[in-house]
């Protein structure tokens, strides 16, 4: 039996389980996985300038093929840096491997420069995470992390020491490497039974629709139509049920519409289907409602259930819908889908160019979703942008969005969007950047140039930590500490070789866009938008404009009226 590196060994393993790229930032302690990956595999090698932005890269590209992929980085503070990226992964259910390499084991608990105990770190953030400490166990290690990033969908981390990387073992037989298709899985009969009889009961009914759907929008409408029921979703469904679907009302909670959040709150019957919507206050206080998860800790988690049912979303309606009674009448369906018509229509009164000098976030990103391929991915940086993409950037069924819904990071857009440019390197890929996140990692600009990345960044430059200055407001604190000197990202784009356009007129903006999307190569839009844009919930209470108006009255004793007044103008007066 031939003897190899452990280090190799490693890269092999990882491309038996279909690994086809590594993102990171080479290092001494990781000299031995890179030499291996260069000369023994065909896995691809992406040079990020920030491990951080490697691990949103990595995670991305997972996300969204549904393949393993890996990252790697030097010891200490190196692997330590992929801690946010992947902790984003780790919340999002992507299957991504970390090679976390080690100070050689002689030093290890020494205080040694740089050593870092990565266990309980990552152990927050993974489903494995394992340091080889036997050379011979490598193989069986790597194995297990790789088959528990698939099945349990999240991060593994292996910790690898760098002399036990450069050992030289007999490379063991290929242990067993099985990934089982996803079984069938449907709650029992009686509780099938139990779930129609509520459906059929009299009384409003309501679907409220989660990522869980993902695989069964056809079954999803189909139960709409069985009920006539209205369908809400959540953000993360967007990409599945929210486009040609005249069932669908529209999200809920605080980016949401008004349809999507009456619907929910005025419904006597909720069908909850895999959905994991954490705010409680946007649930209806006295409906019955039904859940169906997949995982049991989500049933009733965030809310009193009448039932809940362990199921794939799609196994679950095929197995209800014989039980189901047609349901004729259509007048509860038929108000919230013109209500939805019609908040739609509001949010779309400031998807216009009106004043020159002003240019509001949501024309942009409805001049993005006009002219954006129809399979185009789109990622956005949590904040503002990420409100904007999900209620003006429309799905078709070939395009997909990516946001960070769950650990609501800054600085994910453009990191996330190389991944994904990687994994489908035919199809446009937009990040829509806020320049607080934009500014975070912009480093890896440097990537799109190394890496010849046909990246389209998309820059909301307004000039402040956009929305936490909206929650500011919305408490009626006068906003303090969020203002941003940015350069002008066009010129730095072109100062690293990345063609770079500009936008601050409204009547050009879609000239602008256009020429932008059309480039063949990395680009940068660096769109001074208006600062001041107001992200109204769908169910304003008293509190929000006593607040609002707390807010008005300590700009103006503060010496701050005009922003108080403008903000005003620019969202009541002007369009």
């Amino acid at each position: 039996m031939a003897k190899k590196k452990v280090a190799r060994i490693v890269v092999e393993t990882l491309e038996n389980f279909g690994v086809k790229r590594c993102y990171g930032v080479v290092g001494d302690t990781l000299n031995e996985v890179t030499d291996a990956m260069r000369y023994h595999s065909k896995i691809e090698w992406v040079h990020m300038r920030h491990e951080e932005a490697g691990g949103f890269a990595a995670g991305a590209e997972a996300f969204m093929t549904k393949n393993l992929t890996a990252c790697a980085g030097s010891c200490g503070p190196g692997s330590l840096h992929f801690i946010n990226g992947l902790f984003e992964s780790h919340r999002n259910g992507s299957p991504v491997v970390l090679i976390a390499s080690q100070l050689p084991t002689n030093v290890l608990g020494t205080n040694f420069p740089q050593e870092v105990d990565y266990t309980p770190i990552y152990k927050t953030c993974s489903v494995f995470c394992e340091t080889v400490t036997n050379a011979q166990e490598a193989k069986r290690i790597l194995m297990s992390a790789c088959q528990a990033a698939i099945t349990e969908k999240g991060v593994a981390v292996v910790i690898l020491p760098s002399d036990i990387s450069a050992t030289e073992v007999e490379d063991a037989p290929v242990l067993q490497q099985y990934q089982p298709k996803n079984p069938v899985v449907r709650p029992q009969d009686d509780e099938i039974q139990a779930m129609a009889a509520l459906l059929n009961a009299d009384g409003k009914i309501g679907i409220y629709a989660g990522a869980g759907c993902e695989d069964a929008r056809d079954e999803v409408l189909a139960l709409c139509e069985k009920l006539n029921a209205p369908m809400a979703h959540t953000s993360r469904a967007k990409d599945f049920v929210e486009w040609d679907n005249p069932y669908n009302v529209g999200m809920t909670g605080m980016l949401g519409v008004k349809s999507g959040y009456e619907m929910l709150m005025h419904c006597d019957t909720l069908l909850i289907l895999g959905a994991d919507f954490a705010w409680s206050q946007f649930y209806p206080k006295h409906a019955k409602i039904i859940q169906v998860d997949i995982d049991p800790k989500k049933l009733g988690l965030r809310h009193a259930i009448e039932l809940g049912v362990i199921g794939n979303v799609k196994d679950t309606i095929n197995a209800l819908l014989p039980y189901l009674h047609q349901r004729e009448s259509t007048e509860f369906l038929h108000t919230y889908t013109e209500m939805h018509k019609k908040a739609m229509e509001k949010l779309n009164e400031k998807a216009i160019a009106h004043d020159h000098d002003l240019i509001h976030p949501q024309y942009l990103t409805e001049l993005l979703s006009q002219y954006a391929d129809e399979d185009a991915l789109l990622t956005a940086d949590t904040g503002s942008a990420m409100a904007w993409s999900l209620r003006h950037f429309h799905t078709n069924g070939k395009r997909r969005t990516l946001l960070s819904m769950k650990h609501g990071t800054m600085a994910n857009a453009m990191s996330q969007a190389i991944g994904l440019q990687k994994a489908y390197p035919t199809r446009q890929v937009i990040s829509l950047s806020g320049d607080g996140g934009f500014a975070m990692l912009m480093g890896d600009l440097l990537t799109l140039v190394q890496e010849k990345i046909p990246l389209k960044v998309v820059i909301l430059n307004n000039s402040t930590l956009d929305f936490v200055e909206l929650e500011m407001k919305a408490e009626g604190i006068v906003n303090s500490y969020t203002d941003l000197q940015n350069p002008d990202f066009a010129k730095v784009a072109e100062s690293v070789g990345i063609k770079g356009f500009s936008a601050k007129d409204s009547h050009t903006l879609e000239e602008t866009v256009k020429n932008f999307l059309a480039f063949d190569g990395p680009a940068v839009l660096d769109v001074y938008v208006n600062r001041l844009e107001l992200i109204w919930p769908p169910h304003p209470e008293f509190s929000n404009f006593e607040n609002m108006a707390l807010y008005g009255t300590k700009a103006i004793l503060g010496g701050e009226g005009h922003t108080f007044i403008d903000m005003l103008k620019d969202n009541f007066i002007k369009k």
